[in-house]
């Protein structure tokens, strides 16, 4: 079931609890487009860590408003409307791909509030202060490779190419294709393995058709938001942090996940036996370890 919270710039955000209502409340911060039905397609899962799991659509994703020239930090505040609207005074996140430099923003801006933090295949900083924009690109899909040109090229050139890029996407994901994105984000064995079984691409298809089958604005904002400054420094977060990359991981290399386990102030470092999916495999022992 589908709920709101209105923020105090009368922005609505829209969210979703999944698993153990009377668990420990934990935030999923969904990739690059996604939405708040993004989850393992197995909700025992949750229950059985007695978590309860809270999903929201970013700014201009399913049902969520739009917030305009949004960078990564401006994710906190947004996060505290539903931790409120909860009545929540505290609470773990974890983030992936897109997600990921999200949730370190929840640990860097919420030290009072946020118990620990999870960036699972999240993408590093591009410019001053992170990876050069060579460094940056360095073994990423061709598809991904586009989008950050575009990205650079301005709002108008990306939202001209992503008109294109979503029916693709949405095509391919329910469709029967070997590879459920399509060609131009080719995903390693060990992906398309994880993908094949367990409603992980159904859980995908409707999660991604609720992000972007209304509205483009919020994968052109996140998009713009990855070549922008973060508006907060991972090197100065205090809040325990795991930072989990996979080594067969195609649309956010290895190379991210590394520099940001050398960043984060004692970060803890999963590495994930596979790619950018890997974390459905052991989401188990993360939800432990968020909630120790």
């Amino acid at each position: 079931m589908t709920k709101t919270a209105t923020t105090p710039d009368g922005r609505t955000l829209a969210f979703c609890e999944w698993g153990d209502p009377s668990g420990t409340p934990v935030f999923s911060l969904h990739g690059t487009p996604g939405s708040r039905l993004g989850r393992h397609p197995d909700e025992d899962i949750y229950r059985r860590a007695n978590v309860r799991l809270i999903t929201y659509d970013r700014p201009g994703y399913g049902e969520s408003s739009r917030h305009p020239g949004r960078i990564v930090a401006d994710v906190a505040p947004d996060v505290v409307t539903i931790a409120d609207a909860l009545e929540l005074t505290s609470f773990a996140v974890m983030g992936g791909s897109g997600g990921g430099p999200h949730s370190l923003a929840c640990g860097a801006l919420l030290p009072d509030r946020v118990t620990r933090c999870v960036c699972i295949v999240g993408v590093a900083p591009m410019g001053p202060g992170g990876l050069s924009r060579e460094e940056w690109l360095e073994g990423m899909v061709e598809g991904n490779v586009h989008e950050t040109g575009w990205a650079l090229a301005g709002e108008e050139t990306l939202r001209r190419e992503l008109q294109d890029a979503r029916q693709e996407i949405l095509a391919s994901l329910e469709s029967d294709s070997t590879n459920p994105l399509g060609e131009d984000y080719a995903l390693s064995s060990e992906d398309l393995a994880v993908l094949s079984h367990g409603g992980h691409r159904e859980m995908m298809a409707k999660s991604t058709r609720e992000a972007i089958g209304r509205s483009l604005d919020g994968w052109v904002d996140d998009d713009l938001v990855i070549t922008k400054p973060w508006g907060f420094d991972p090197s100065q977060i205090r809040v325990p942090v795991t930072v989990a990359y996979g080594p067969d991981d195609t649309l956010v290399p290895a190379s991210h996940g590394k520099w940001l386990s050398r960043i984060v102030p004692d970060a803890r470092v999963d590495v994930l036996p596979g790619g950018h999916f890997a974390a459905y495999e052991v989401l188990p022992e993360m939800l432990a370890w968020l909630t120790e």
